[in-house]
């Protein structure tokens, strides 16, 4: 069949002429070997083989409501997590570890979590939604609506399943425990953990370096924190605490200054997780009032031999009140029941190319092993 239409750069060929091996016309092949015949014959197979779904034609009748679909099951008290049927407890994680005799210890806080009510599948805010596979689109085959609001909440929360790094304390570890009451301190404070003698509350404590970003080595020159979550009978309690009984200002209008200060240079980014640079010399040389914290530093207490020998203090003077109104100013002490002890310089730099995860596999390693780490709490 002649060409009947020229384009640039080519000769373009109408969809009705075919060529022989020798460049000439040839005769068009059979309607049923035609590729665009053949194409839609396989598409039609595959949809063939796929479960109809009976429903899916009154999606689109815009005189009656979609029919519910099917929803998920029970929810499980011990579901825990973002979804309510994902589990905290896997084979790689492990559940409870071993009881010893006369200890509290049973892996989690299972047995204080309240348990989500059953019922069907919702959103975040408990709307009853039977499908969030789908998303409402403007007809057949239109675009997605943004007045679909579960497809909204669905990416939302994906987007923020990242938690950005933390400015400081992004290198950290924590562990489930509890918190006991050797006395009741009922004559200082009203405080549910302080009640009565005996009485236990659930805690997370998370120890963590400073200066360092999250993938900085553990055994780093720097002071340490303890962040510790009281569950409480009247709520959550938080207690930040540091492993040095001293700060380095005494200005809270400071403090950014002296994060920026201990933090990497900004035009090399060095160093990581240390501060023995200008900047930061430049700053405390400034600062009469960070003396006594440079001597702390830059001891021994500044490179713990592991979290579970770290002494903690709560720097700041607090205030506890009883019933009657009554307040009383106190310091918080935690002291390790294994010891204070730290690491040499030597075996610190050393311990750092090593492992540079040495405190958070000590910390690991010593509760998978039933060893759990301990402090006693004073006041």
């Amino acid at each position: 069949m002649p060409n009947d239409k020229k384009g640039q750069g080519g000769t373009y060929i109408p969809e009705t002429a075919y060529l022989g091996t020798d460049g000439g016309p040839a005769s068009a092949p059979a309607k049923a070997d035609r590729p665009a015949v053949k194409q839609a014959k396989l598409v039609g197979e595959v949809a063939g083989s796929m479960p109809y779904n009976d429903t899916k034609p009154s999606e689109y009748d815009p005189a009656g409501a979609p029919p519910a679909g099917s929803v998920s099951p029970q929810f499980n008290d011990l579901a825990a997590a973002s979804t309510p049927s994902e589990m905290n407890s896997n084979a790689k994680t492990g559940g409870a570890g071993p009881v010893k005799d006369g200890e509290y210890q049973d892996g989690s806080l299972d047995k204080d979590r309240a348990p989500p009510p059953e019922g069907p599948l919702t959103t975040n805010q408990g709307v009853l939604i039977a499908d969030n596979q789908s998303s409402l689109k403007a007809g057949v085959r239109g675009p997605a609506l943004l007045k679909d609001f579960i497809l909204r909440e669905k990416i939302t929360h994906f987007d923020h399943e990242r938690i950005p790094e933390r400015i400081v304390h992004a290198r950290g570890s924590g562990a489930h425990g509890f918190f006991e009451c050797f006395d009741s301190l009922e004559h200082l404070t009203c405080a549910a953990p302080f009640a009565e003698k005996g009485k236990q509350t659930p805690v997370f404590v998370r120890f963590s370096t400073v200066a360092g970003e999250r993938g900085s080595k553990d055994t780093a020159r720097d002071v340490r924190g303890f962040a510790i979550k009281f569950y409480t009978d009247q709520g959550n309690w938080d207690l930040v605490a540091n492993n040095m009984p001293v700060f380095f200002i005494q200005d809270a209008i400071k403090f950014p200054d002296l994060v920026h200060a201990v933090k990497p240079e900004p035009h090399h980014a060095m160093p990581q997780a240390a501060s023995a640079h200008d900047t930061f010399w430049d700053f405390v040389s400034l600062m009469p009032e960070s003396t006594h914290m440079l001597m702390w530093q830059m001891s021994d207490r500044a490179i713990p031999r592991s979290y579970r020998m770290m002494q903690g203090f709560g720097v700041h003077t607090f205030r506890f009140v009883t019933r009657e109104g009554k307040a009383t100013f106190v310091k918080f002490h935690l002291t390790p029941k294994l010891g204070t002890h730290s690491l040499v310089w030597d075996e610190a730099v050393k311990i750092a190319g090593a492992d540079p995860d040495f405190h958070r596999r000590d910390l690991w390693e010593a509760i998978d092993a039933g060893e759990y780490p301990e402090w006693t709490f004073g006041v």
